[in-house]
C-alpha cells in the first residue's frame, strides 16, 4: 500500500538574498550629485584633470558602494598614471610657445578659403559674433556654456563607465586618448598657433570676443566658471592648432559609434558639429583648427590600431615557438590564452580580466 504525500518544499541553500543595489544606488549617487552642485557653486567648474579624477572617482564609490573598498582602490592604480599624464600636459602646454610669435595670419587666410564664399569673406567667428553675439546673454550662449564645459568631463566619464563595465575596453580607449594627447601636444611645440581672439587683440582681425563661459551669468552663475576663466587666463595662447577640444568630441564619439544603435547616430554626431559651432562663435579656434583636430582623431584611430594588431600577431607568433621548446615531445602548441586587444568599436571581451577587481 502506498502513501501518497505532498512533497515538502527544498530547504533554503546558499546566501541570503543581496539588499536593493537599485535603492542603494540612488541614495548614494544623490548625495554625490548634491555635492557636485555645492562644489561647483562654491568653488568653480571641475576642469583641472586631479579636481575632476576626485569627482569621478566618487562618483563610481557612489555607484558601487556594495563592493569592497579593495575594488575602489583599483580605480586610483589604473587612473592616477592618466591623471599624471593630463596634468604633465597641461603644464607642459605653458612651454610650446618657447618665445617665439605664433602662426596666425595662415590660419585667418585658410578660414576665408573655405568659408569665405558663405561669410561674405569674413572668418566664421566675426561672421556668427555679428550675427549671434549680443550684450545680453541668450539661450544660445547659455547651450555654448555647457558644451564648451562639456569638453573637460565628457572623455573622462566615458571612460569611467568603461572602466566599470570593461576593463580591456577602457585600456584600448585610454591608448587612443594618450595618443590623441600626445600627438596634439608634439605640434603645439611644432606648429604654435594663435586662436581668433589672440588674432584680433593683435590688430589682425576686428574685435573679437571670447565669450565661451558668459552663459552662465543666464542662471545667476557668476562663480560657477571661475576654475574654467581662470584656466583661460593661465592656458597657453599658442595651442590652436589642432582643435583637441573638437578632436576629444569626435574621438568619443566614432570610439562608441559602431557599438550604438543606428537611429541614435545622429544625436551623438551632433555633439562633435554642436562643439565645432561653440569653438568658432566664442573666439577659441578656427574651422581649420577643427578640421586638423578631426584628421588627428582618424589618425589615432588608424595608427594605434594597427599597432595593437602588430602587437597581437607578435605575441601570437612567439607563443607557439615558446610551446614547442617547452615540449620536446612534439606535443601541439596551445593557443595563447586570453583574447588579444580589445576592438574599440566591438564588443565587450568576456574573459574576467576585463572587468575591475572585486566585481
Amino acid at each position: 500500500m502506498a502513501v501518497v504525500t505532498e512533497p515538502q518544499p527544498p530547504a533554503p541553500a546558499g546566501p541570503p538574498p543581496a539588499p536593493d543595489l537599485g535603492r542603494r544606488r540612488v541614495v548614494a549617487m544623490s548625495v554625490w550629485a548634491v555635492a557636485f552642485v555645492a562644489a561647483w557653486l562654491g568653488i568653480g567648474l571641475p576642469t583641472d584633470p586631479a579636481y575632476a579624477f576626485v569627482w569621478i572617482w566618487a562618483a563610481t564609490i557612489a555607484w558601487n558602494s556594495h563592493r569592497p573598498w579593495r575594488s575602489h582602490l583599483s580605480f586610483a592604480r589604473d587612473w592616477v598614471p592618466v591623471v599624471l599624464l593630463l596634468v604633465a600636459y597641461n603644464l607642459s602646454r605653458g612651454f610650446a610657445d618657447n618665445g617665439a610669435t605664433p602662426h596666425a595670419m595662415e590660419l585667418i587666410v585658410a578660414d576665408r578659403f573655405l568659408v569665405g564664399w558663405a561669410t561674405g569673406g569674413q572668418i566664421p567667428t566675426i561672421w556668427l559674433q555679428e550675427h549671434f553675439y549680443r550684450p545680453q546673454v541668450h539661450w544660445w550662449d547659455v547651450v555654448a556654456s555647457w558644451v564648451y564645459f562639456s569638453h573637460f568631463v565628457a572623455a573622462l566619464g566615458a571612460a569611467a563607465v568603461l572602466w566599470l563595465r570593461n576593463r580591456a575596453r577602457w585600456a584600448a580607449y585610454m591608448r587612443r586618448f594618450g595618443f590623441l594627447c600626445a600627438a596634439g601636444l608634439a605640434t603645439y611645440f611644432i606648429y604654435p598657433a594663435a586662436p581668433p581672439w589672440w588674432a584680433a587683440q593683435n590688430g589682425l582681425l576686428t574685435e573679437v570676443a571670447r565669450i565661451s563661459t558668459r552663459g552662465w551669468k543666464a542662471f545667476g552663475m557668476h562663480g560657477a566658471g571661475n576654475v574654467l576663466n581662470a584656466g583661460q587666463i593661465a592656458s597657453n595662447p599658442v595651442a590652436a592648432m589642432p582643435s583637441l577640444h573638437s578632436a576629444w568630441a569626435l574621438f568619443v564619439v566614432l570610439f562608441f559609434l559602431r557599438a550604438t544603435r543606428r537611429r541614435w547616430w545622429p544625436l551623438l554626431l551632433a555633439y562633435p558639429v554642436a562643439m565645432t559651432l561653440t569653438l568658432v562663435y566664442s573666439g577659441e579656434h578656427y574651422i581649420i583648427d577643427v578640421l586638423v583636430g578631426w584628421a588627428y582623431v582618424g589618425m589615432t584611430f588608424l595608427v594605434v590600431g594597427l599597432a595593437e594588431r602588430w602587437w597581437a600577431a607578435h605575441r601570437s607568433r612567439r607563443a607557439p615557438a615558446g610551446a614547442e621548446s617547452a615540449d620536446p615531445a612534439g606535443a601541439a602548441p596551445q593557443a595563447p590564452a586570453g583574447p588579444g586587444p580589445a576592438d574599440p568599436a566591438g564588443p565587450p571581451a568576456a574573459d574576467p580580466s576585463a572587468v575591475p577587481a572585486a566585481r
